[in-house]
């Protein structure tokens, strides 16, 4: 048993409420107990210079939340039922993100698994799960989490996890995990009383900066890899999804991001199986997928926000805040022929030049979405893309999607057009900072149309209002839009050129003030009308309808009259 303190002149283990004396090694700073283990299933803590009880910074359990002992596991002792399992290329996946306290009416790892045959039918082969890692309180995000070694006790504890990632792996599901190593929750939060986890040297929106590249960083880093490693090993995760990489400040020679992926690379070799990390990222900036040997820091893909942006302006009209750099079709047309929107123009958004250009990289380094939790559950009431558009509207926005040269993403409940929301919820046990997270989301959206209302995150109806309703998935419309999403992602598997991710071999016609797009992937084409108008379309050439959002009026080999709000996708005959 050992733990870091580099900086503490005494550190005791308690367990079976008997204090143990440990000894430091003082090259390293680690502290150990010689001639003494954990057995499976122990409660145990830390006391650090007479303070504590502390949990252990790399506890693998706290069933009683973040201010609990910590519960030893030996992960040698869960019986995997699939040891093989395949997990295909990155650029092949259609992904499916959830969050695992709402996907089910239950909120746990097992219920999750009774629901893993719909996205089979669907055809998914990836499922993304928002962090489990241990947070305050017994539902929120996960984004505040303050345990990063232990799935939350609420969902189903480590075993939980296991036996759900096992499930996915055995009905041909790979698992993506997301992961914060930019901060840590507040509550909880008890890595200072060990070491210099945090640094002063920067600062995040949610607080101290993880200490990448100060004083003693080294341990730190080997703190947040290894957890990657742990994911992956222990738990048999395929990929991680990394939160705001942006926020991930390191001026070493390398960065954090470049050792993380250099060893995710070597331990996918020893283990021989595909396993990929992707990031999130306000940068535009194509070096986080970039090869390390072209400088870059080897990640697989990245979530390309400007595609959403672009998509989602034109549909919904919207212009406040980051839409407001978004609106015309040549938008969406950049952005699906090159990558990013902005790769070096000026924001009038941020007041500044934004953005690198793309140069290199192809659609799979990119995961396109309509909508995912952070552009539903910030927005007021958690409306999803389904509150705002129309059926029509619905359809076009999916098509573009599974057209794109990007890998497609999505959000849980989008597949049938849920009517639930997804809003922001937490369930703070430290009343000053609930009360102050309660006062933060009213003034952060007090801007908005007085007619939406804005929930209390920490009230408990928030949470449930959340929750996918399954049984409106079979009802008239949502089994239109669940049967058009099953369409569309056939046809993507269907047809190579449409997982070819060249850019090269994305052709876009569109016309700004017809408001009509046009995309050509070799012998695939899609048409759309974003109008309120029927229009005729020009398109020559002998065509095979391969998928309609509505009857067509007119159909030859001139031209193709589509209705308001349609889309059509067919295959040349020549």
């Amino acid at each position: 048993m050992k733990v870091w303190a580099p900086y503490a002149k005494k550190v005791e283990l308690i367990c079976s409420e008997k204090k143990r004396l440990m000894q430091k090694d003082n090259d390293t700073g680690w502290w150990y107990l010689k001639n003494f283990s954990l057995k499976h299933g122990d409660d145990y803590a830390f006391f650090v210079d007479d303070r504590g009880p502390f949990p252990d910074p790399r506890s693998s359990w706290q069933p009683n939340g973040v201010h609990g002992f910590s519960r030893y596991v030996d992960h040698s002792l869960f019986e995997w039922k699939h040891d093989f399992w395949h997990t295909p290329p990155l650029g092949s996946s259609i992904i499916y993100e959830c969050h695992i306290g709402t996907f089910t009416e239950e909120g746990t790892f097992d219920s999750a698994i009774k629901r893993l045959d719909h996205l089979l039918e669907l055809g998914i082969n990836y499922i993304e799960i928002m962090p489990v890692s241990e947070f305050p309180g017994n539902r929120g995000w996960g984004y505040d989490g303050v345990d990063i070694y232990a799935p939350h006790h609420s969902y189903g504890g480590p075993d939980g996890l296991k036996r759900f990632i096992d499930a996915c792996h055995g009905k041909g599901i790979s698992v993506i995990l997301d992961v914060v190593y930019n901060h840590l929750g507040p509550d909880g939060n008890y890595l200072s009383q060990f070491g210099p986890y945090f640094t002063k040297k920067y600062s995040t929106p949610w607080g101290e900066a993880v200490n990448f590249d100060d004083g003693d960083s080294d341990e730190v880093r080997r703190f947040f890899i290894d957890n990657a490693i742990m994911w992956i090993t222990d738990y048999r995760i395929d990929g991680l999804r990394l939160d705001a990489i942006h926020a991930i400040f390191d001026s070493s020679a390398m960065h954090f991001l470049e050792a993380l992926s250099l060893e995710i690379n070597n331990l996918q070799d020893h283990l021989a199986r595909n396993i990929f990390i992707i990031a999130e990222s306000d940068l535009n900036d194509p070096k986080i997928v970039r090869s390390r040997e072209a400088g870059g820091y080897g990640l697989d893909a990245q979530w390309n926000d400007d595609f959403h942006h672009a998509l989602h302006s034109i549909l919904t009209g919207e212009k406040n805040s980051y839409f407001s750099d978004f609106g015309k079709i040549s938008d969406l047309s950049k952005a699906l022929s090159s990558g990013f929107v902005f790769d070096g123009q000026y924001s009038n958004f941020r007041k500044k030049r934004h953005g690198r250009q793309a140069k290199g990289l192809s659609g799979r380094n990119f995961i396109g979405f309509i909508q995912n939790h952070d552009q539903i559950g910030n927005r007021p009431g958690g409306e999803r893309i389904s509150h705002l558009l129309t059926l029509g509207q619905l359809k076009i926005a999916a098509a573009i999607l599974m057209m794109s040269p990007f890998i497609p993403m999505l959000f849980q409940g989008e597949e049938w057009g849920a009517t639930t929301p997804f809003k922001y919820f937490t369930n703070h046990q430290d009343p000053e900072l609930g009360e102050a997270v309660s006062k933060g989301r009213l003034e952060e959206h007090s801007g908005f149309k007085p007619d939406i209302e804005i929930s209390d995150p920490q009230e408990h109806k928030t949470f449930i209002d959340s929750k996918l309703n399954w049984c409106e998935k079979e009802k008239n419309i949502h089994n239109e839009i669940f049967s058009w999403y099953k369409d569309l992602i056939l046809l993507r598997k269907s047809y190579p050129e449409l997982t070819d991710s060249r850019f090269s071999e994305v052709f876009v016609k569109f016309n700004e003030i017809s408001r009509w797009l046009i995309i050509k992937r070799s012998r695939i084409i899609l048409l759309c009308n974003f109008t309120e108008k029927n229009q005729s379309i020009l398109c020559n050439g002998e065509k095979i309808i391969l998928l309609s959002s509505e009857k067509l009026l007119r159909f030859d080999n001139e031209k193709v009259e589509l209705p308001r709000h349609s889309v059509v996708i067919f295959l040349l005959n020549s």
